[in-house]
């Protein structure tokens, strides 16, 4: 699909929601992520995963899921839900739901291109996806400076935070309770 038809396709949702044809909640993609959105898709294969975010249409599309299949889905209200696994693609609701589903597609030696926004680039969830996923997991990270309607650094805070680590050297044992002793 090209822009202008990615563009459409969100305008004919929209149009559907107004006249009370969608029963559920939908999120659309900005016309200004239609451009990027083709040029990193360019480097994703039909074979490898895509997992994305409550506003995903225009990724499905442009993983070759039918335009009949993702609108059907759609107007059954699973705009925010929308999972084809013949086509390799699911996306969540869930801030962050995407994450675990991607490193154990990751594990099984899937390549997996994994979409988030920049609200859940900042929970530890992503961090440890990121450090977890090296060789097969791909990060995206849609950015519009917004975590739901108020300013990500707002709500979350910024980077300039300070943040203080330190090494130490293990010198004991993890235990493992026993069944029926240690209390359990």
């Amino acid at each position: 699909m090209d822009r202008a038809e990615l563009i459409a396709f969100e305008r004919d949702v929209e149009a559907r929601f107004d006249a009370g044809e969608i029963h559920g909640p939908v999120h659309l993609n900005s016309d200004t992520q239609a451009a990027p959105l083709i040029e990193i898709f360019r480097d994703i294969k039909r074979t490898d995963w895509v997992l994305g975010t409550w506003r995903c249409h225009m990724h499905a599309l442009l993983h070759g899921v039918p335009a009949e299949q993702v609108m059907g889905a759609i107007l059954a209200g699973r705009s925010m839900m929308l999972h084809f696994p013949a086509h390799r693609f699911m996306s969540s609701a869930i801030m962050g739901g995407m994450l675990p589903i991607a490193c154990g597609l990751a594990a099984g030696g899937e390549r997996v291109w994994c979409f988030v926004g920049d609200m859940c680039a900042s929970i530890g969830a992503f961090e440890d996806a990121v450090n977890f996923g090296h060789g097969y997991l791909n990060f995206i990270i849609e950015d519009n400076g917004l975590a739901t309607n108020t300013p990500t650094d707002a709500a979350w805070g910024t980077a300039t935070n300070a943040i203080k680590r330190y090494r130490y050297k293990r010198t004991t044992n993890h235990y493992q309770p026993l069944p029926g002793k240690h209390g359990f």
